[in-house]
């Protein structure tokens, strides 16, 4: 799925703060490479219903195994492995006996007790690697026996055999721990960097097992459907402590929706929240939903949070014009896509903002291969539109009791005609703080 920098910035996937995104949100990672495969997970949505169904099997996979999920491989136990290969240490004897091992801890005691430290932590990756192998061995899945048979074929090894048959035990002697040392410095290097992938990428897809079942996200249902369609019961935004649920179908008969409500009504959190959802089923992760069908989309788009550039000279409305642009551009090639558009043409009058508006959707809403999501305070343009079938038209309800806005965050069927921006400013004392001027 085609998906911009802009749109991941506009549904908080990835955040400046970080602690406000969905990468943070899903972040259980026990190690700093886990921590950078879970960050390229999120940068790439998958392009097949198959890819997605086997990612999605594979974070179920290891939600079964969570309990028994190996504790002997740590950020710090993967910090010591690439240490050791950085770390200038004597050279070690070829077959070290009894006599060598002695005599090099005597003469090297800094580059022995280096080795050894590094040698134990060797043990605890070889044999945390060799419990996942034998959790995960007889698990569905492409992906899943792909890591599987690669530690396997790495771990045939004698030595690492016969590390695996000690299991745990890191009370070597120091012939031992130069014979293992030897191994690991040069014979194992490049075959270390497979297995701390390999781990990185379970770490990550680990991640999304444990974030999924906090967060109570469930599996979509991806259908071959060649025409797009939504179909979301209880969709909520997942970084909200206090989430409101909302119901959601789109396909080709009713594929644009209209959305109205005032300023902090729910617009665009409602729309976020969408575009999170569908984004995350594409890279194969749990949706913050109670039950979820979808076809497969060719892109995602947003238009949430357009800026002017000073540098350039192009102005907010400019930037807004380019966006849209590009969008038509873009979505004119026939493949399935979501649009999701908070505010038209905030950056003119309100005049030309209804007009251009009212432009854009007449054309958009004959592309019957994308879906649409659009937010609007300009409800008066809904008169003309409601001739069109494929538009419906919901709002976000807003109540007033003693000069106090009262938000339910409900989606209803209809339009709004709420204009609560002189109660807003009212409310804020600022029509008071004018007075006394």
């Amino acid at each position: 799925m085609q998906v911009d920098k802009t749109t991941l910035s506009d549904l908080s996937v990835f955040d400046n703060d970080e602690s406000q995104s969905i990468f943070h949100l899903l972040n259980f990672t026990q190690t700093n490479q886990g921590r950078d495969y879970l960050y390229f997970i999120l940068n790439k949505p998958q392009s097949s219903i198959i890819e997605i169904q086997d990612v999605q099997n594979t974070i179920q996979q290891i939600q079964i195994i969570k309990n028994t999920w190996p504790k002997e491989i740590t950020n710090g136990t993967l910090m010591v492995l690439e240490k050791f290969y950085e770390t200038p240490i004597s050279n070690y004897p070829e077959r070290p006996t009894f006599i060598d091992a002695f005599l090099y801890k005597l003469l090297n005691a800094h580059d022995y007790s280096i080795t050894k430290y590094s040698v134990t932590h060797f043990i605890h990756f070889i044999n945390g690697l060799n419990q996942l192998k034998n959790l995960l061995i007889n698990k569905p899945g492409k992906q899943l026996q792909f890591w599987v048979s690669k530690i396997e074929l790495v771990l045939a090894n004698n030595i690492l055999q016969e590390i695996v048959e000690n299991n745990s035990n890191t009370n070597l002697q120091p012939a031992t721990v130069l014979r293992y040392g030897n191994f690991f410095r040069n014979k194992f290097k490049e075959d270390c960097r497979v297995l701390i992938q390999i781990f990185a990428c379970l770490d990550a897809y680990s991640s999304l097992a444990l974030a999924g079942e906090k967060y109570n996200f469930t599996f979509p249902t991806f259908k071959e459907n060649t025409d797009p369609f939504i179909d979301i019961v209880d969709l909520f935004h997942p970084l909200l402590q206090q989430p409101v649920s909302y119901t959601l179908q789109l396909n080709k008969q009713s594929n644009f929706l209209f959305l109205t409500g005032a300023n902090m009504a729910g617009k665009s959190t409602f729309i976020k929240a969408v575009g999170i959802c569908v984004y995350l089923a594409h890279i194969g992760m749990g949706v913050p939903a109670k039950n979820m069908a979808l076809s497969l989309f060719d892109g995602l788009l947003s238009n949430i949070h357009v800026v002017d550039n000073i540098m350039k000279g192009e102005s907010y409305f400019f930037n807004e014009v380019q966006r849209i642009k590009n969008t038509i551009e873009k979505i004119s090639d026939g493949k399935n896509w979501l649009i999701l558009i908070d505010e038209l043409f905030k950056g003119t009058n309100v005049q030309d903002a209804m007009k251009c508006s009212t432009t854009v959707i007449e054309g958009l809403h004959k592309m019957n291969n994308a879906l649409f999501v659009l937010s609007t305070h300009l409800y008066e343009i809904a008169q003309d539109l409601q001739t069109h079938p494929n538009l419906q038209f919901k709002y976000f309800e807003t109540e007033v009791a003693n000069d106090q806005l009262i938000f339910s965050y409900h989606l209803k069927e209809g339009i709004s005609n709420d204009r609560l921006g002189y109660l807003i400013l009212k409310r804020e004392g600022v029509v008071d703080l004018l007075a006394k001027l």
